[in-house]
This record gives structure tokens, C-alpha cells and sequence, in this order.
């Protein structure tokens, strides 16, 4: 349908897949690794890009739902053991970001800590990272074209190595892979874009270029995810939502916000497997209402762009959202308990999003916030 070189190249568009054998051939990728999961195999995505393949590939198929240090440890063992010079990713974020991880320590020295962004790692992260292919099979993390893999660490702090090297150097964005996600996953990855396009817009950071990209990927996926939720077959309103998607990814040169320092931080939590785009999606609401008076005229054309009127209240319109894809409650009914809270806060502020977030956050708000998001009743759901 079309190629987008924007940050990288991006062949885009319903059945774009078959790109696939020229990519490879373009960045001279002759043995790659095939990082994926058990999901994709059980769905059959897996079976129509692996004759896409060169015969001499490896597969790692062992993501967990959280990216590891040790899974990118193994799937490194498995890259070199293949002696691969690339790497496939095919998932939702887990995948491409785990593939990241490879990417990198296939070519640089050490382990996964010392490239961290809050520890100074973007400067050690040169160009040799090994070329690697994303294409995505859900419409949300954007980690297709984003600089960023998120990984937990055995310790269990989740932690961004963040580079330009790490985009991949090619991103096949292929609706069509999209078309047989059931409706929580359309819902909560969605979801998860549309809070990409948010808090990337509400960033004090100056990018006016990021600007225009995320609101019109606000405005595509507000105006297409009730669709592609309530028929999954619907291939433009999949393509509208794709394209949301991979518009919040560009935007992320901008840097995110509190939404993500609580998700990165609950997503660490090894006792329980939380879903980033839900958590992103339960915890959006409550910071549009802790930002509002820091974003100056960016709330009024941030509703503009998707349709609301001016009196509108856009944290309740996103409650409303969530309420009518039956997203959980709050927190609470994640399974999240007020004793982690105190783990929880030390982890997100210093979480590399936390400096962006428009109005500076402090563990107090954050313990406000999570008191909020927990949503039984325990304490008014109020921010301000």
C-alpha cells in the first residue's frame, strides 16, 4: 500500500507481510532469528511468516508477557548458536522488545543493565546493533518504530534502553495480522496507542512534528477502536487503528509521562503479570485530570482532534471508554495490593518517563494516584 521512511522505513498497509523476503534482502539478513511467542504459533500467524523465511533460520518462540533479561539472554544463546546476522520480530510489543535486546548485546559487550537510559547508557549504544525487522500483530505499543525495548531485570526493575540505533530498520505494518485479536486485546492495545498519542502530545518537550502526529493518531484510533472492538473483520477501521498505532511509536521521540512511569513500575511487579496497555488505560483518566492545568491550550486541542466538544470532560470520556470494553475497574481487580505501593513508587520515579510528565510528580502523587486507580472504594477517586 505504501512506503513511509519516517525515522525508519515502514511498508504499511493489508498485506504488506509479503514485503517481507525483500526487506531481508535489503539489509542482507540471511540467517535470521525469528523472535516470537507460543500465542502466535497457537494462532497461526507464525505459519504464514515462516515460508517467508530463508530455510536457514532460528526460531525463539519462549517471550514471556513482560520481556526478561533472561529470555533476551537465551534468545541471544539462540542467535549465536544459529550464527544469525539479523533479527525478525513478530508480535505485540514483548516480542519487538525483547528482539531489541538481542539486537544489542549480539554486537555490544556486557549485560542489559549498563545500556540503561538512567544510567547513562544511551551513549554506549552505537550503530552496530544488529539489523532487525518488527512487524506487529496487535495496534498498540508502537515498539515497531519506538527507540525504546522495555525489559525487567532479575531484580525485578523494569528499565528503558533507549537509543536511535534500537529502532528497528524496518517496521512491515500489516493490518491484516491484526484481524483475529480478540476484543480485550483490540480494546487494551488500542488503548495503550491512544495513551502513546496523549502523553507524547501533553510532553513539555518541544516537537512540534511529534505534535501533529499524535493528534491525528489520537483522533484515528478515538474515531476507529469502538470498530475494529465490535467487528474484528473490519479491515479499514483495523488499518485506521494500525495506523494510530504506529503514529504514537513516531511520537515518541518526545518522551512520555506519569501514565508510564506507574505502568513500567506495575509491569515490574513478578508476582502478577499486568497487562501494559490496560494499566495504561486504567491510569489515563487520572493523569489527564493531575496534568489539566499544566498542558496550557494542549487539552482543548487535544479534544478537538477527536471529536469532543468544548465543555466535554475528556478524563471522563476515556472512564466511558474503558467502561464500554469492560476494562477492569481499577487496579484492585488486577490484583494489585496497597502494600506493593511503596515499591511501586520508588520504581517509577525513576523511571526515564517521569522527568517528561508536564506537571513534576511527587511520590506523594504518585501514592494519590495509585489510591485513585485501585477503583474499590476504599478512597475517593479524586485528583488533583
Amino acid at each position: 500500500m505504501a512506503r513511509i521512511t519516517y525515522l525508519t522505513a515502514i511498508d504499511f498497509g493489508p498485506g504488506e507481510l509479503a514485503t517481507l523476503p525483500g526487506a531481508l534482502a535489503e539489509l542482507k539478513i540471511t540467517r535470521p532469528l525469528l523472535v516470537s511467542d507460543t500465542g502466535l504459533l497457537a494462532s497461526g500467524l507464525l505459519d504464514r511468516v515462516e515460508p517467508l523465511l530463508p530455510a536457514d533460520r532460528t526460531l525463539f518462540l519462549e517471550t514471556p508477557p513482560n520481556p526478561t533479561e533472561r529470555a533476551v539472554e537465551a534468545a541471544l544463546a539462540a542467535y549465536r548458536s544459529g550464527n544469525c546476522d539479523g533479527v525478525v520480530a513478530l508480535g505485540g510489543g514483548s516480542p519487538i522488545d525483547l528482539a531489541k535486546g538481542v539486537a544489542l548485546l549480539a554486537t555490544h559487550p556486557g549485560n542489559l543493565e549498563q545500556y540503561a537510559a538512567i544510567y547513562g547508557g544511551i551513549e554506549r549504544i552505537t550503530p552496530a546493533v544488529a539489523p532487525m525487522i518488527a512487524i506487529p500483530t496487535t495496534a498498540g505499543t508502537g515498539a515497531e518504530v519506538g527507540r525504546a525495548a522495555l525489559l525487567t531485570l532479575a531484580d525485578g526493575r523494569k528499565l528503558g534502553i533507549i537509543s536511535p540505533y534500537l529502532i528497528p530498520r524496518r517496521a512491515i505494518c500489516d493490518p491484516e495480522l491484526t484481524l483475529k485479536l480478540p476484543p480485550y486485546l483490540t480494546a487494551a492495545t488500542g488503548l495503550d496507542a491512544l495513551s502513546h498519542c496523549i502523553e507524547t502530545f501533553f510532553s513539555p518537550r518541544v516537537n512540534s512534528v511529534a505534535d501533529a502526529i499524535a493528534l491525528d493518531g489520537a483522533g484515528r484510533i478515538w474515531r476507529n477502536l469502538p470498530k475494529a472492538f465490535a467487528n474484528g473483520a473490519d479491515v479499514e477501521a483495523r488499518t485506521e487503528v494500525m495506523l494510530g498505532a504506529l503514529h504514537g511509536g513516531l511520537s515518541f521521540q518526545k518522551g512520555l509521562g506519569a501514565v508510564h512511569s506507574l505502568s513500567h513500575a506495575l509491569g515490574g511487579l513478578q508476582d502478577l503479570k499486568l497487562h501494559h496497555g490496560t494499566l495504561n488505560a486504567i491510569l489515563m483518566p487520572l493523569l489527564v485530570r493531575f496534568n489539566a492545568l499544566a498542558v496550557g491550550d494542549k487539552l482543548a486541542r487535544l479534544k478537538i482532534a477527536i471529536g469532543l466538544g468544548e465543555g466535554d470532560d475528556l478524563a471522563a470520556a476515556l472512564e466511558a471508554l474503558n467502561s464500554s470494553f469492560a476494562l477492569p475497574a481499577g487496579l484492585a481487580a488486577m490484583g494489585v495490593r496497597r502494600d506493593q505501593f511503596d515499591w511501586i513508587i520508588e520504581r517509577a520515579l525513576a523511571d526515564h518517563s517521569h522527568p517528561t510528565n508536564p506537571r513534576t510528580a511527587s511520590a506523594e502523587d504518585y501514592r494519590a494516584i495509585l489510591e485513585a486507580a485501585m477503583a474499590d472504594g476504599a478512597s475517593p477517586k479524586v485528583i488533583q
